[in-house]
């Protein structure tokens, strides 16, 4: 199986609708059969609400077995997108199979509108976090699974497209990782059925791992389960209102250290289960992540020993957990880092704009693009500074090209630029500057930790009008999608052969 079909051929062809058709059609076959789990759990427990999910399973399963069925002559191509198709799929991913994931909310408890069910469901398949449901210690069983469910899913799909289809779209710079350059990723990319099979497998073993640690700490099964899926997607979705700060003590650094396993580059680890362990401890990416989180959680922990009189401890776990959990995108909180004076509060907004690994389920514009953003600053101030020396961008040793470059400027504008004019919309309407902007970036950097007054007393986004919300779907979407292709799929001539 390839990732895409001759470029030469793409350029001439129309766009086959019918492949990109064939997947989303299995995909929503999938989500109606992950529905059971969710169905199986309230069933146990006697709560009515398994008849919200039998109804949304059947309606997700026969629309997406229809959808397959009558696109079943792109089976044949299915494997193999041209750029355009992988455009619109990773979009249809994202956009569309959350229409069907919010059914459950809106079919049965919480019973909310579908802006607001439209609203969970994305922001758990893009691994966001932000929520509109308060009172989650109230909710069935079931419906707690199932929005860890969608926060699973949602990561995994993310892998899969990051290190299959991004490369390929060359959004924000991921050309790059085509290259032989980067390791032997050159050589491993185009084996893409032996990369799904050993991610689907580190995937669920970091997965078992982790249920498995939370519940030696204290947890529930489901407690343990639906955290472990949110935290290996680097989701945030947990079972209370209080998120981890329900389970304080060692499950927090349990939890840092998973968080931290989920934002490395994943095809770093599925090299590793092919036996080569050599590219993850080389990884410039990996290095300065680790580095970084050291240093940002060096200095909350020093700026609150010097300005709080809590245990140091307690300081120490907190701010490890929550620094991580901003850092990585997760969006679990065990303390309320607002709270912590202004210091810790810039610390975190800078770290969440970073945000992970490429090649992870985390967010935000990635330490990968950050290092070479730093490299292009560098080289620039070297050109200024002797003009007729030479200044080239580099790498992990390696050169980076215009069609490396001029991507990530792209996607670096578009990040700014959507920031800027969705806060504005938010603002427009009603909300104060400061809430809107936090709104917007936790949002486009697919976040989901709670900021500003605007979230207050629930810690989620209810309080938001529907304009509102619908702006910060777009940008969780925008987030999710590498900013360009979002863009890309307004242009008119993008669907023209």
């Amino acid at each position: 199986m390839t990732a895409t079909r001759d470029a030469t051929a793409h350029d001439a062809a129309l766009i086959d609708i019918r492949s990109v058709g064939f997947v989303l059609g299995l995909l929503l076959v999938a989500l109606g059969l992950a529905m059971l789990a969710p169905l199986t759990v309230d069933l146990l427990v006697g709560a009515r609400n398994w008849e919200a999910f039998f109804e949304s399973a059947m309606v997700t399963g026969v629309t997406g077995a229809m959808i397959a069925l009558s696109c079943r002559s792109g089976l044949e191509t299915a494997g193999e997108f041209t750029v355009r198709e992988a455009f619109l799929l990773t979009t249809g991913i994202w956009a569309f199979i959350p229409l069907f994931g919010a059914l459950p909310f809106m079919v049965g408890a919480p019973h909310i509108s579908f802006t607001n069910a439209y609203f969970e469901a994305v922001s758990g398949i893009t691994t966001t976090g932000s929520s509109v449901i308060p009172h989650l210690d109230n909710l069935p069983p079931g419906v707690l699974l199932w929005r860890g469910i969608l926060n699973w899913l949602g990561g995994l799909g993310i892998a899969f497209v990051a290190m299959i289809f991004l490369p390929v779209m060359r959004v924000g710079g991921m050309k790059f990782f085509r290259t032989e350059g980067f390791d032997t990723m050159g050589k491993v990319l185009p084996r893409a059925t032996d990369i799904a099979r050993r991610l689907l497998a580190f995937y669920v073993l970091l997965t078992l791992a982790c249920i498995s640690t939370y519940m030696v700490f204290g947890m529930t099964l489901l407690d343990a389960v639906v955290n472990a899926f949110a935290t290996v997607a680097t989701g945030g979705f947990s079972t209370s209102d209080a998120s981890f700060g329900k389970y304080a003590g060692a499950a927090e650094y349990a939890g840092s250290f998973f968080m931290i396993m989920s934002a490395l580059p994943y095809i770093r680890f599925v090299q590793m289960m092919g036996g080569s362990y050599r590219p993850m401890l080389r990884d410039p990416q990996v290095r300065a992540f680790l580095r970084w989180i050291a240093i940002a959680v060096g200095l909350v922990v020093v700026y609150r020993l010097a300005t709080s009189e809590t245990p140091v401890e307690t300081i120490v776990r907190q701010s490890l957990f929550n620094i991580v959990s901003i850092f990585t995108g997760t969006g679990f909180s065990s303390a309320d880092v607002n709270s912590w004076g202004p210091f810790p509060v810039v610390v975190a907004l800078a770290v969440g704009l970073i945000g992970g690994c490429s090649s992870s389920s985390s967010g935000a514009f990635s330490v990968f693009r950050t290092q070479i953003l730093f490299a292009a600053i560098k080289a620039q101030i070297q050109k200024v500074h002797s003009p007729n020396r030479l200044s080239v961008v580099r790498y992990d040793g390696v050169v980076l090209d215009d069609e490396v470059m001029n991507p990530l400027i792209m996607y670096l504008t578009g990040y700014l630029v959507t920031i800027l004019v969705l806060s504005i919309g938010v603002s427009l309407t009603g909300v104060d500057i400061e809430s809107a902007l936090m709104a917007i970036w936790t949002s486009i950097g697919n976040i989901g930790y709670v900021f500003g007054t605007a979230t207050q007393p629930t810690g989620t986004m209810v309080n938001f009008d529907t304009t509102a919300k619908w702006l910060m779907i777009i940008a969780m979407l925008m987030g999710r999608l590498g900013m360009v292709a979002g863009y890309v799929l307004l242009l008119p001539r993008f669907w023209r052969a």
